[in-house]
């Protein structure tokens, strides 16, 4: 009685405004290069609130929120561990 959906973890998927997007480069000052899904390719901000809770590195899959008024620029909202990131690929949201 094994069932490979009962490994299945439900995941925080992105809301209308966000997309997947991963780390290419660490900038320095809670800034990255991110390459969203969408085909842009993006500066984005480590909050505060996640600085020292939740570290982000290069290769991390991320939920990136394009600012409204500056589309080239992005605030990081959420960070997928490597299990996660695993499972989104598998379940073909991300490659």
């Amino acid at each position: 009685m094994s069932d490979d959906t009962s490994n299945r973890k439900p995941l925080r998927m992105p809301d209308d405004d966000q997309v997947f997007a991963t780390v290419t480069e660490m900038l320095g000052g809670r800034r990255v290069t991110l390459r969203c899904a969408d085909g842009k390719e993006r500066m984005g901000r480590i909050p505060g609130r996640m600085r020292f809770r939740t570290w982000v590195k290069e290769g991390d899959i991320i939920i990136a929120e394009p600012w409204d008024w500056q589309d080239e620029k992005a605030e990081v909202v959420w960070r997928y561990e490597s299990d996660d990131a695993q499972q989104l690929r598998e379940e073909g949201h991300i490659q």
